[in-house]
């Protein structure tokens, strides 16, 4: 095995940028990393531009109108995005989800979802296809993106009093007009929507309630999801987050819970249902009850490189290889070499020292 140095293409994300390996012999077929974990999910982030400015994600202090975002000619095409997506999928992806940013900020983003649409597993099951956003745009393309072929939409949303979700989005954006991007799809048949609402204390979490009940019997699934310390920007400190216990016991104070089993193996959500059938909520839970040992996740970042966890420090260049004509065997061997090293663990050993790393931002890479 040879390695070889993949340069750096932005200075800002990572201090250097690991080999990728370039192996003489193909890695085919299901892939297991060191704690044996298989790859079975694949987050692409089409974009690092987002129309809102979430204090949790990115904020104006950092973000201002000065901050240079990635140029067009640095970002993955869709073609060379399709084309890595269809060697994850070789190697086990059953899911692939599209972030950004804001992926529908991501010009003709439907002719990406095309292209990924029609793909299919080893068993030839259909890959799941979804993509989360935060609903801005979604009045004027639910219709498109349900006819290009994705299944499902998350939306985020953070609260349901005006007041306090335009400060949380810091750009006085409405509440009314993301309700109205979830009827949109809600309405074309990208169903059943998740919202996900990223849990503040002292900021949000009187919203709690508010939110399992507007959206109680909608059909429509809320996931609750610790204030969590991705990248380095957020001001993330431990007494801001409000464990998932606290938001269960919260809202089993007005609605009869249940505890339901997972939809699939690594699924990260607990779920509860309403005892009354009307539904279910769930809680994300990755600082009061990491799920490390069931990660089946691999993130591709707007610029082509692969991180294997959320809270990474650095990841490995895949545009290089794509645009260095590399085969394809070449390419999928270094996937299979990179997963099958992995060990990572952050959310089991976050600590102060390392919730102060320098990570990799969310508008990077996708939630």
């Amino acid at each position: 095995m040879t390695d070889r140095i993949i340069p750096i293409a932005d200075a800002r994300y990572s201090a250097r940028t690991p080999p990728v390996p370039e192996l003489a012999h193909a890695s085919n077929g299901l892939l297991s990393d060191a704690r044996g974990r298989p790859l079975r999910d694949l987050r692409i982030s089409v974009t690092d531009r987002c129309n809102f400015r979430c204090t949790y994600c990115m904020p104006k202090s950092v973000f201002d109108k000065s901050y240079q975002f990635l140029p067009h000619a640095s970002l993955l095409s869709f073609e060379e995005i399709s084309r890595l997506a269809r060697l994850f999928v070789a190697h086990g992806v059953e899911k692939i989800r599209l972030t950004g940013g804001e992926p529908l900020l991501r010009k003709n983003i439907e002719r990406l979802i095309e292209m990924l649409a029609p793909m299919r597993t080893p068993t030839g099951a259909p890959v799941e296809l979804t993509l989360t956003t935060n609903a801005s745009v979604l009045p004027r393309k639910a219709r498109q993106l349900r006819d290009a072929g994705l299944q499902r939409v998350t939306v985020s949303l953070d609260a349901l009093n005006d007041k306090v979700f335009r400060a949380m989005n810091d750009v006085d954006f409405p509440v009314a007009d993301v309700l109205a991007g979830i009827e949109a799809a809600d309405r074309v048949g990208l169903r059943p929507l998740k919202i996900n609402m990223v849990v503040k204390k002292g900021v949000n979490d009187d919203q709690i309630v508010p939110m399992a009940r507007h959206f109680k019997g909608s059909g429509h699934i809320v996931r609750f999801i610790e204030f969590m310390d991705v990248g380095a920007s957020n001001g993330w400190r431990l007494d801001d987050v409000v464990p998932s216990a606290e938001v269960v016991r919260r809202i089993a104070e007005e609605f009869a819970l249940e505890p339901v089993a997972a939809n699939y193996e690594g699924e990260v959500a607990e779920r509860w249902r309403y005892a009354d059938g009307s539904g279910e909520i769930g809680v994300i839970s990755s600082v009061s009850q990491p799920f490390c040992p069931s990660c089946t996740r691999a993130r591709l970042s707007t610029e082509g490189r692969l991180y294997t966890c959320l809270f990474a420090t650095e990841g490995h260049d895949f545009r290089a290889p794509l645009r260095e004509n590399w085969s394809d065997d070449q390419i999928s061997a270094a996937i299979g070499a990179l997963w099958g090293q992995r060990q990572d663990r952050y959310s089991e050993i976050r600590s102060s020292e390392t919730a102060g790393l320098r990570k990799i931002e969310m508008s990077y890479i996708g939630g």
